[in-house]
């Protein structure tokens, strides 16, 4: 169940994190951040690590993002 939710909020923020690669959209990631965050607790807490390495992916492309606009461009 939790690898089910850290899969959810993956694809949440995935569709969130996407347009956000466009300059002046970056603000979006930082909407981002707290639902990877979660699907990583959940992902964590399950047994299978599917949906924790999923939602490390989507963290790691926003935050590579967010370093390149400087944080908020």
């Amino acid at each position: 169940m939790g690898n089910l939710l850290a899969y959810l909020f993956g694809i949440i923020s995935l569709i969130i994190v996407i347009p956000s690669t466009i300059p002046f959209l970056g603000w979006g990631n930082w909407l981002a951040l707290p639902l990877i965050v979660v699907g990583i607790i959940f992902g964590a807490l399950s047994s299978n690590n599917g949906g924790r390495n999923f939602c490390l992916i989507v963290f790691l492309i926003a935050a590579v993002r967010l370093t390149i606009g400087g944080g908020f461009i």
